[in-house]
């Protein structure tokens, strides 16, 4: 009867042990999935720029895996309303994957103001609400090192305001336009079209 006795609980033991463990191996938690990689940042990206509403250095890189649209701009230029046709394409494709940067310059001598003056006109008048960043030269040997990188990349450094450029969103294409191309235009689209359908 004792031996019996020792038996069942024995194998009773090794039951609840058995259980045990196998409610722990259940417990244990599932492997984290490996988080998304960002998009490796383009060389032409990697740049810092003052954001225009309150001067804070912004990291370009932000932007990777978007396709860019960089324009320089200017308040008191005959392209000046242009703002409303940038705006108007910042606001159609940014749901895939565009984003437009303005950086108003006064290298030819029609952005005067100071940066609150350029944010406070582009918003009360064209409704800007793309970034937008401080104050920038764009041609010659005091242009920023964005604006460098897209004349040497392109051989078209901006000789006017409103010049804009298409980079790709791995950045390995970049495409120049001059101030006479609207945002609107047909050929301007089609690139954009052309480098949004890629992945």
């Amino acid at each position: 009867m004792r031996t019996h006795l020792l038996t069942a609980l024995t194998s009773l033991a090794m039951a609840l042990t058995a259980g045990a463990a196998l409610t722990r191996a259940h417990a244990q938690p599932a492997p984290l999935a490996a988080p998304s990689k960002a998009p490796p940042c383009p060389a032409v990206l990697q740049q810092t720029a003052a954001r225009l509403q309150d001067e804070k250095p912004q990291s370009l890189c932000q932007y990777s895996g978007k396709v860019v649209v960089v324009v320089n701009t200017a308040s008191f230029c005959g392209f000046t309303p242009q703002y409303k046709g940038l705006e108007a394409l910042h606001d159609k494709y940014q749901s895939r994957g565009l984003v437009v940067l303005g950086f108003p310059s006064n290298d030819f001598s029609q952005e005067s103001g100071s940066n609150k003056e350029i944010a406070d006109f582009c918003e009360s008048t064209f409704g800007v609400k793309f970034p937008m960043f401080t104050k920038t030269s764009v041609s010659g040997k005091d242009a920023s090192p964005l604006f460098k990188q897209l004349a040497s990349t392109t051989s078209t450094p901006p000789r006017w305001n409103f010049y804009k450029y298409i980079i790709s969103r791995d950045g390995s294409a970049v495409t120049a336009f001059n101030s006479m191309t609207e945002p609107g235009s047909s050929k301007f689209l089609a690139e954009i079209e052309k480098q949004l359908a890629k992945p």
